[in-house]
């Protein structure tokens, strides 16, 4: 066993993950109220005293992003100079979208709009007013902040593993910082906190999509959505996602991604068709508009003279995402940056932060505003009284279609949240597996199915402890997120510092070379298949190589 893990895993960061997410889960067992009672404390300090914190930092990182983007800096690559992107744009942004976004965006498209339209911040609810603002705060939470977020991390991970030669390890990007210091305790400190906020970001995730399958199987079967069948779900659910790991990235991981973005964008459609359209062509520029005009003073708002109630809307909306967001970028990040090995800085922000986002915005008009619309016409509506969970279902059954068709578009909703639950759960547990193994971006099967099996009980565990504490699940997955995600917000921002301080040593003269001949490929497409940090020397790629110098009767470029 010593050798075991000497070999396929980074012991300090294995071992220490694993105990504390194995005692949290003892912990959970034996004494949930006492959980959830340091939980709920933890929590209402961070809210109360740290919340500047959160809006700061993640206001910070969608300017950082942009300023990488828009500067000279967005002509570095994820790799070598004459590295080549390893996957299509379209396998490469199914995979970012439904492993970024996924499970959430199912699950708050409708409910999300509906209650900022109910009880806003300020102002009056059930006002034109508060319908636009309703999905002005939607956008903001689901636009350009958390993409900003997961592609610091991304960014750091991808530039120092795959172009510095440095293990993927969210610790490989404090090297500016700390040096060889990330190869001892400060660097699996990093680590395990990754590891911490990564599995807890899922598991609230994992927590959420078991609600909404169980209220999707509760409007089609009459199954009741209690906790112990929620329970069930998640653990049925995590092996497929068990399966879909154990397969790889590219015949399980990407394979279930494109299905599961068929399938999304089917339902979206079906919503859209059978919904107010042309209302909706209208209002998705008028959102955009809007969100563009507020974010400025959005991005910087902590309700100061808000009162009470504007306060405890920021905990338990902007202050939950951000946390959750933050909790879940090492794990989005890296997952990013294991796909995105070659591609410019430039194509990575742009394609990382505008398609996915446009994409949210699409989906989310398409949900929210069919929703809102249903509301101002009829006050009394149900959807006005329906939990977060069931209230796409409510939305799918009142479209002008026949009762079946209805149904069958609630299969389709519920189809979607499983394979999003088991794109992010596969996803996830082979970050994780990455982060505890030192950083080898094809871990042992052995590891990958430890990881997501682990992934799926601290989601249930986390289900169990807001039902026997007398809270409900959806505030204790909240909470989990804004604690989970508060220690890796500084090591992000420390991160940001990282990269600034690596990007400015580049030779940005080495930067333009013309095109490289055909033979550059050639090694480039070996040193792909054989890692990016393996060394090839191939004598058949070497003669190839030659020959291919011979015939161009020209000196090659600097490969």
């Amino acid at each position: 066993m010593r050798e075991y893990l000497k070999q396929h895993t980074n012991p300090p960061v294995f071992i220490g993950a694993a105990v504390v997410v194995l005692a949290f889960l003892l912990w959970g067992v034996i004494a949930p109220s006492s959980v959830s009672s340091v939980a709920n404390s933890v929590n209402n300090t961070i809210t109360t005293n740290l919340e500047w914190l959160y809006i700061f930092s993640a206001s910070a990182f969608v300017i950082f992003v942009f300023f990488l983007m828009l500067s000279h800096y967005g002509s570095i690559r994820l790799g070598p100079n004459d590295s080549t992107p390893e996957y299509g744009n379209l396998s490469w942004f199914a995979m970012l979208f439904t492993a970024g976004m996924g499970i959430g965006l199912v699950f708050y498209a409708v409910s999300e709009p509906v209650t900022h339209f109910l009880t806003p911040p300020t102002g009056e609810g059930g006002t034109p007013e508060a319908a636009q603002n309703a999905m002005t705060y939607t956008f903001y939470h689901w636009g350009l902040h958390p993409w900003s977020i997961y592609i610091v991390l991304g960014a750091a991970m991808g530039y120092f593993s795959f172009r510095r030669g440095l293990p993927l390890r969210p610790a490989s990007a404090l090297y500016p910082l700390i040096g060889n210091r990330i190869y001892g305790w400060p660097g699996a400190l990093v680590d395990v906190l990754a590891v911490f906020g990564t599995l807890f970001g899922l598991a609230t995730s994992l927590g959420i999509g078991g609600q909404q399958v169980g209220a999707g199987l509760n409007t089609l079967f009459g199954v009741p959505n209690t906790t112990l069948v929620q329970v069930i779900i998640i653990m049925a659910i995590t092996s497929v996602a068990v399966t879909s790991v154990m397969l790889g990235i590219d015949k399980g991981i990407r394979n279930l991604s494109l299905a599961n973005l068929w399938l999304a964008l089917a339902l979206m459609l079906f919503v859209f068709f059978f919904g107010p359209t042309r209302d909706l062509i209208n209002v998705l520029a008028n959102n955009v508009g809007s969100y563009a005009q507020a974010l400025p003073k959005l991005g910087f708002e902590t309700f100061p003279n808000g009162g009470e109630q504007a306060q405890s809307w920021q905990a338990s909306w902007t202050l939950f995402y951000w946390g959750w967001w933050i909790s879940w970028s090492p794990f989005v990040g890296m997952f990013l940056a294991r796909i995105s090995y070659g591609r410019t800085l430039r194509s990575f922000i742009a394609g990382a932060l505008f398609a996915p986002v446009g994409a949210s915005m699409v989906w989310l008009t398409i949900f929210g505003n069919s929703a809102l619309d249903a509301l101002q016409s009829n006050p009394d509506n149900p959807l006005a009284d329906a939990s977060p969970e069931k209230s796409i279902y409510v939305l799918l059954e009142q479209l002008p279609v026949a009762g079946f068709v209805a149904t069958i578009a609630s299969v389709v909703a519920v189809l979607v949240v499983v394979l999003f639950f088991a794109t992010s759960s596969d996803s996830g547990s082979l970050v994780v597996d990455i982060l505890t193994n030192g950083g080898d971006p094809n871990p042992k099967w052995q590891q990958r199915l430890f990881w997501a099996v682990l992934e799926g009980f601290v989601a249930a565990v986390l289900l169990i402890v807001g039902a026997v504490s007398g809270t409900n699940a959806l505030s204790a997955l909240q909470t989990a997120s804004i604690v989970a995600g508060l220690p890796f917000c500084i090591v992000l921002i420390l991160m940001a510092i990282g990269l600034t301080t690596s990007l400015r040593s580049e030779d940005f003269q080495k930067l333009k070379v013309k095109e490289p001949p055909p033979y550059a490929g050639l090694r480039a497409a070996a040193q792909r298949k054989a890692g990016p940090n393996a060394a090839v020397d191939g004598s058949d790629t070497e003669q190839h190589i030659e020959a291919e110098k011979r015939r161009d009767n020209s000196t090659p470029a600097d490969t």
